[in-house]
């Protein structure tokens, strides 16, 4: 496996929210309350910390709203990042912009609601990595749950409506314009609604 494009190699990133109630899941809630979707959202997170523990690569863990007080629950292994930007494209073209300035290549962004990433499939991102300038993993809903990139390109962070069905689709066609080749991973499905945690077996 070629591993040559930046000094420091791959760079995992891991966007998260703090696990508080009340503020993870909020679609989910809506179906089974604020404390069930707590739960939900703490397993989400162990099953992510799981399928990247196994990676040899740098992983950073970027939360929403605050580093880890004491005590707190927090992405084990993880260097604590917190994201900065008034969306969430900004949000991640933020945090890959660091990651290749720190002489990371390539870089990779995963969230935390999707129970099938694997850790076979966060492998499978990295090594197509070796030899497509992008990688991406559609989830069902029209978004994805994972973006790869072999040097900086801003045009897939700008311009996209956050969570809705449009972004797998424009983010694809930003790629094309620009002639960079892109490697896509298997569907699945992020959990967002309670529809979701029945079809994903995750309840």
């Amino acid at each position: 496996m070629r591993w040559d494009y930046g000094m420091n190699g791959p760079l995992l990133l891991v966007f998260l929210k703090n696990p508080d109630l009340g503020r993870v899941k909020t679609r989910l809630a809506a179906g089974i309350g604020d404390a069930q979707a707590l739960a939900v959202y703490q397993r989400l997170l162990e099953l992510s910390a799981s399928g990247c523990a196994p990676l040899v690569v740098q992983k950073e863990a970027w939360y929403a709203q605050r580093l880890p007080r004491s005590g707190e629950w927090h992405m084990p292994g993880m260097v604590a990042r917190i994201q900065v930007g008034h969306d969430l494209g900004e949000r991640m073209e933020r945090a890959f912009n660091a990651g290749f300035k720190s002489g990371h290549s390539p870089v990779i962004i995963i969230g935390t609601d999707c129970p099938g990433l694997t850790t076979a499939i966060l492998q499978e991102a990295i090594d197509a990595l070796d030899a497509h300038d992008a990688v991406i993993g559609p989830a069902r809903d029209g978004g994805y749950y994972l973006l790869g990139l072999r040097a900086p390109f801003t045009d897939v962070f700008r311009k996209k409506q956050w969570s809705t069905s449009s972004v797998f689709a424009e983010t694809m066609a930003d790629l094309d314009r620009a002639g960079r080749s892109t490697y896509v991973l298997p569907e699945l499905i992020d959990v967002d609604t309670e529809a979701d945690l029945l079809d994903t077996g995750f309840a």
